[in-house]
């Protein structure tokens, strides 16, 4: 009995300590868990601008799956007309549309504007979007595109009454844009536009033209945005579409109060109809407001 009793003493005093080792290893975490642990996982970046537009563009700013974005625009008359028009006030051009999120990268929309009772289409895709992590990207890559339509009575200098197929324009539009900080995001804009008529040759019936966005945050809920395209046509009195505003966001509401010389608010219209020169006071306040309704889960 005593032998029996010496060997289990002997056998709890070389088990224990082991079994103890064991269960300490099992709770130490390994230098290879602690190296997989320490390496980033890829975090997409969103909200380089409030809106998916800067002003009149496009931004590289998506909606989310089964998200609506209802848009009402505003573009008043020129501020330099005084208070006898109480400066631009009293004219008013306007377009209504409303975009849908098929995924987070697709969206498609419809609109419709007073000025040339003109209707658009917009097909706008993502392929690439920034992110941060183990696989850095380190831009947007946003492709839009899209056709337009003016239902107004036209009649050319020459007395020429455009038809149905005469009132179409269509454009392609390559967005690569990067948000540098929680304050700073710049975009660039590059955009083939081409109507099938225009009036007595004044303007060219393809036209290319490179634009850039901005948007500086002031607050959590300001920031300062810039919109400016160039229009390298030759056609003589249309001017280059510059935009400067204030957005203002509340959740499910962006504002976007602005002064710009375009009066046109969809790609053919500001790119191609901009008769009022910035650099001469020839400016529009205008506002934008955009409500956000959620169908779904994202």
């Amino acid at each position: 009995m005593k032998t029996i009793n010496a060997f289990l003493l002997i056998l709890s005093l070389v088990l224990f300590p082991a079994t103890n080792t064991i269960l300490m290893a099992q709770d130490q975490i390994s230098p290879i868990d602690e190296l997989i642990d320490s390496i980033p996982q890829n975090e997409k970046i969103s909200q380089a601008f409030y809106s998916t537009r800067v002003i009149q563009s496009q931004s590289v700013e998506m909606l989310h799956k089964g998200n609506f974005d209802v848009r009402i625009l505003h573009r008043f008359g020129q501020v330099n007309n005084g208070i006898k028009e109480f400066f631009g006030l009293d004219d008013a051009s306007m377009r209504m549309g409303l975009d849908f999120g098929i995924t987070d990268n697709f969206t498609i929309g419809v609109g419709r504007s007073s000025f040339r009772k003109e209707y658009d289409l917009l097909l706008k895709l993502r392929p690439v979007q920034q992110q941060v992590g183990n696989k850095n990207i380190p831009f947007s890559l946003v492709l839009a595109g899209g056709a337009m339509i003016r239902t107004a009575d036209e009649i050319s200098l020459s007395g020429y009454k455009a038809d149905a197929g005469d009132r179409l324009s269509y454009y392609g539009q390559l967005l690569l844009g990067r948000k540098f900080s929680n304050r700073f995001s710049l975009q660039l804009i590059q955009t083939l536009l081409h109507m099938n008529y225009v009036n007595d040759g004044i303007m060219d019936n393809t036209i290319y033209a490179l634009g850039a966005g901005a948007r500086l945050k002031l607050t959590k809920r300001l920031a300062l945005t810039l919109d400016y395209n160039h229009n390298f046509s030759k056609a003589e009195d249309y001017y280059q579409p510059l935009g400067i505003g204030l957005d203002i966001e509340t959740g499910g509401h962006v504002f976007q109060l602005h002064f710009s010389n375009a009066l046109g608010m969809n790609e053919r219209a500001y790119l191609a109809d901009t008769t009022d020169d910035f650099w001469k006071g020839e400016i529009r306040f205008g506002f934008n407001l955009s409500r956000m309704f959620q169908t779904g889960r994202n």
